[in-house]
């Protein structure tokens, strides 16, 4: 149960993170991550500053219960050391896993559902099929308002020519090709020909089909045959997570200036926020998510978006 945190009431919380900030850097890699905003490493865990309206915010993490006591006590110790004009309180929410934490409250989830654009006959029957036909890995397909999301971004972007890597059962690549031109062009990357076997009618009712280009194969060896040149608008990756690094390396270079690359489950059900998950998945998600900040390539936003949806546009 690695992750807590604690709200303190202040009128200085800014302060207080420059403060934190300053005296722990001679103890732990501590630095500023925007304005009000910083994080403190420790080797034992870690944890963030968040100075808000009035309000002081630390979210503390570490890999097991007795790392994250420590953390703990060493911020809150340093902190109300610092509090020489106002007595400031501070609780620890109780720890919990990174997988318990709530991305969407369900009354919030329930309600921006009934409250955009209706997906049509179409995408609503392929999602009936999807679920009488995958059973539990229906879970994989993408939600009727992150198509919609998906569909928008296309528009917008003004995108001719696009990538999707991770196809299942073609509900994000009918609304992605929906959205292309009539002369657009998708390749739909998937290594299940069962599964988008159950894409291809639909594609064909959506009169689209002669816009997708479906590919069966490894989508890392499927992007590597592909030209170097810039030459698509806009990208969609939703597949196997550990592969996540390899497939945004490949498709950044292939990307116009302008163009819009979309990546899916960013956060892994919270998990990767949370230190104690160290499976293959969360190590390569956290890498990706790490290096795309990063990336002076590209303009970059994560939103708590379903499971977590990042954009990156090209510069």
């Amino acid at each position: 149960m690695p992750l807590s945190t604690a709200f303190i009431a202040t009128e200085r919380p800014e302060r207080y993170v420059k403060q934190l900030i300053s005296h722990m850097g001679h103890k732990a890699d501590a630095k500023h991550t925007g304005v009000g905003r910083g994080t403190i490493a420790f080797r034992s865990g870690t944890c963030s500053l968040v100075s808000s309206a009035q309000k002081l915010i630390l979210i503390a993490a570490a890999a097991d219960l007795d790392s994250l006591n420590g953390v703990q006590d060493v911020i809150a110790r340093h902190l109300l050391r610092f509090a020489t004009q106002e007595e400031l309180h501070l609780t620890w929410s109780d720890p919990k896993p990174g997988d318990a934490v709530e991305i969407v409250a369900p009354v919030v989830d329930d309600y921006l559902r009934a409250h955009c654009t209706p997906p049509g006959e179409l995408l609503d029957k392929l999602a009936e099929t999807t679920r009488e036909a995958t059973g539990r890995a229906a879970g994989m397909q993408v939600a009727a308002d992150e198509g919609a999301l998906l569909q928008m971004l296309v528009r917008l972007s003004g995108a001719r020519r696009a990538i999707e890597v991770g196809v299942f059962t073609g509900y994000s690549s009918l609304c992605i090709a929906r959205a292309l031109p009539a002369d657009g062009y998708l390749l739909a990357c998937d290594v299940s020909s069962e599964w988008t076997a159950i894409a291809r009618p639909y594609w064909e009712r959506a009169g689209v089909d002669d816009r997708i280009d479906l590919k069966i194969g490894p989508a890392l060896d499927t992007l590597r045959a592909l030209p170097e040149e810039p030459a698509f608008d806009f990208a969609f990756i939703d597949a196997d997570k550990g592969n996540y690094p390899g497939y945004y390396q490949e498709i950044v270079p292939r990307l116009v200036p302008g163009g819009l690359l979309v990546l899916d489950n960013v956060l892994l059900g919270g998990r990767v926020l949370d230190p104690a998950f160290q499976g293959d998945d969360h190590r390569a998600m956290r890498r990706v998510n790490e290096t795309l900040a990063h990336d002076e390539r590209l303009d970059v936003v994560m939103l708590p978006v379903r499971d977590g949806v990042t954009l990156a546009r090209k510069r």
